[in-house]
């Protein structure tokens, strides 16, 4: 049974810092590409970050280059976001996501951004 279960979310002041987690289980994590998605109320989902299977190629949005990392371990099936300098417009429910052959998506965790 594939799962993707997203952890560390929350509510944080402006300006603060939060470290997502992603595990996986249930395919061939190392040879899958993954990503973290996020979507605000009213809002399309849009690509925050990604990473390619072996950890070399990195990609971000425009909107948070320079404030979050994306980063994996392959031993712990785990993708990790961390976001620095937080601001209330990236408040969303953030997704990871899983991609090769097939897409696999987790279902999402809150993060608050607000004084």
């Amino acid at each position: 049974q594939v799962q993707l279960v997203e952890s560390g979310g929350g509510l944080v002041q402006p300006g603060g810092s939060l470290r997502l987690s992603c595990a996986a289980s249930g395919f061939s994590f190392s040879s899958y590409a993954m990503s973290w998605y996020r979507q605000a109320p009213g809002k399309e989902r849009e690509l925050v970050a990604g990473i390619s299977s072996g950890g070399g190629d990195l990609n971000y949005a425009d909107s948070v280059k320079g404030r979050f990392t994306i980063s994996r371990d392959n031993a712990k099936n785990t993708v990790y976001l961390q976001m620095n300098s937080l601001k209330p417009e990236d408040t969303a429910v953030y997704y990871c996501k899983a991609l090769r052959l097939w897409t696999y998506w987790g279902q999402g965790i809150q993060v608050t951004v607000s004084s």
